[in-house]
């Protein structure tokens, strides 16, 4: 990264990785949305010209200097010292910070529903984030500098990534340079083995690192729109490597990327598939159930499967974690501002036509809820300053984006729209209708405290929604920073309390501040959870279920 890069505060790598989280199983980002956040602040006029004659007036203070405005709180863009030395630069500063100011306001103060306030604070911060004038090399002065410390070479690279970009990012500034890491080698690199294959996935089993090993297995569900390698990420930084450290046998889905040929595959199938898996690990590892663990929109899959088994006295399950999953909708939530019917509409209509919901699409809707972080910033580091973006793991992972088929799509939308999952016998999996508070089995649910898509007072709701015994942990960090949370970094904390019972902010007033990890804690969780110690098994698979290719296998690639 360069000097000029750092001095306008591009790109904190951990920031940027708790804001470029794997999206959830909604789209509908479009200037319908816009038109109706803008409809509802219209329909409130009086307060919009009370604020726009308050807001002439700061204006007017900050244009001729009476008014020093300070950015909010771990806003980066006017970090250069010329928004503080140059009287012009200060000026346009305070006039932008102040109209952001009270545009922000408007939307706060305006008496709309909480999903129509979301919905226009979203639009709004879009609005806003755009019209910074730190997105223009005018209004830019790192950017103006290093065009003349560069000899004007800073023009011709950030040209080069915009033009790159626009014919092969969908006109989206990338945040990863091409092929800086190898999946297989550098990422979802933890040894192990594809030991059963269909259409729909492949399963994965890790070698053991000791001599010793524990009796019950952990089966892993990723989400079914994401590559389930954000668990096994570089060396270090890998919670499968960690998990097999404690001598978990670990096994994993890893999801096929679909196409529109897949476009009918439906919750059911993905529940098949589950099924299917457990009973693969249960052959190999010799054990009568398995523990899940399952990941942001995984856990909405595993949640429905939970309750079809519980309807049928499957004991197959011995206890079910859960990541920042979200299954009680009614929770507000940043992902709300997609739940309008028309929005709804909107999207179910576009991957029903396309057979698919495309991954550029799913991707650039979540970007844009994270204006700052995940849009303007990257422009201003690759087309104004013309760097090439960091080489994080994370958010190399994220770039590796997963299409979602079109009825898996559809039921997403249906489960999100009328909330199912919380409304006992609502919803049907696998022809059985789903009571979660039958569910009696253990479970360890974590949030995270800057989630953006799954508020953790949501995640506290999971706890709620099942009959057995719960365990909430709140780690630090964003929704998919949270999960990518190896022990050894200082900044790490989570909390732990008692068991959750009704109000999450009462349980977070009794909660333990930890430093560490939530990885240790789930560590020793699932332990007690995982039967006795036994020799580790010499190979991998079974004579049923062979070893067919070394992992990451085949699909990750796809």
């Amino acid at each position: 990264m360069s000097d000029a890069a750092a001095a306008n505060g591009l790109i904190d790598s951990e920031r940027v990785a708790d804001a470029a989280d794997g999206a959830e199983p909604v789209d509908g980002l479009s200037a319908r949305a816009v038109a109706s956040a803008l409809f509802g602040l219209v329909l409130h006029g009086d307060r919009l010209g009370r604020r726009g004659a308050k807001l002439g007036m700061e204006a007017a203070k900050a244009a001729v200097g009476r008014d020093d405005v300070e950015p909010r709180k771990g806003d980066r863009r006017f970090n250069d010292d010329a928004w503080k030395l140059n009287p012009f630069y200060r000026r346009v500063k305070n006039v932008y910070l102040v109209w952001e100011r009270e545009v922000m306001r408007a939307v706060e103060t305006a008496d709309l529903k909480p999903v129509d306030a979301d919905r226009a604070r979203f639009c709004m911060e879009v609005l806003v984030s755009a019209a910074a004038p730190t997105n223009t090399y005018l209004g830019n002065p790192a950017a103006l500098k290093h065009v003349f410390d560069t000899a004007g070479m800073s023009l011709f690279r950030g040209t080069r990534n915009a033009v790159g970009d626009a014919f092969t990012n969908g006109r989206m500034p990338r945040h990863i340079p091409r092929d800086a890491y190898e999946v297989g080698t550098d990422l979802a690199a933890t040894p192990g083995a594809v030991v059963l294959r269909d259409e729909m996935f492949e399963l994965l089993q890790f070698q053991p690192v000791g001599a010793k090993t524990r009796s019950r297995p952990v089966m892993m569900v990723p989400p079914q729109i994401n590559r389930y390698y954000f668990m096994d990420l570089s060396p270090q930084r890998s919670f499968i490597e960690y998990a097999v450290s404690r001598e978990i046998p670990f096994f994993t889905i890893s999801w096929r990327n679909p196409t529109s040929e897949q476009a009918d595959w439906s919750l059911d199938d993905y529940a098949r598939a589950v099924d299917k898996a457990i009973d693969a690990v249960r052959d190999i590892s010799g054990s009568d159930d398995v523990n899940l663990l399952s990941l942001c929109a995984g856990g909405i899959l595993t949640a429905g499967l939970l309750g079809h088994m519980a309807a049928a006295g499957d004991t197959r399950v011995h206890s079910a974690s859960f990541g920042v999953t979200l299954l009680d909708f009614e929770i507000r939530a940043p992902v709300g501002v997609f739940r309008a019917p028309p929005l709804i509409a909107l999207a179910r209509g576009r991957s029903s036509s396309q057979g698919v919901l495309e991954a550029r699409s799913l991707t650039s809707t979540f970007n844009w809820m994270r204006p700052n972080d995940l849009v303007w910033n990257y422009w201003v580091n690759n087309y104004l300053l013309g760097n090439d973006p960091p080489t994080f793991d994370i958010l190399a992972w994220n770039a590796d984006a997963t299409n979602m088929a079109g009825r898996l799509h559809s039921d997403f939308l249906e489960i999100f729209q009328n909330n199912l999952l919380a409304k006992p016998g609502s919803l049907k999996v696998l022809g059985t209708p789903v009571d979660l508070g039958k569910v009696e089995i253990d479970n360890y649910v974590t949030g995270a405290t800057t989630d953006h898509l799954t508020p953790w007072h949501g995640c506290y709701q999971t706890t709620q929604l099942m009959a057995g015994k719960s365990t909430f942990v709140l780690s630090n960090a964003g929704h998919i920073a949270s999960l990518v949370n190896p022990p050894g970094n200082p900044k790490a904390h989570y909390f732990t309390g008692p068991e959750p019972n009704g109000d999450a902010e009462a349980w977070k007033g009794e909660a333990e501040l930890r430093q560490g990890t939530w990885w240790e804690h789930w560590g020793d969780w699932i332990t007690a959870r995982s039967g006795e110690e036994r020799d580790a098994p010499s190979k991998l698979g079974s004579e049923r279920y062979p070893v067919l290719a070394a992992a990451p296998g085949k699909y990750v690639h796809e």
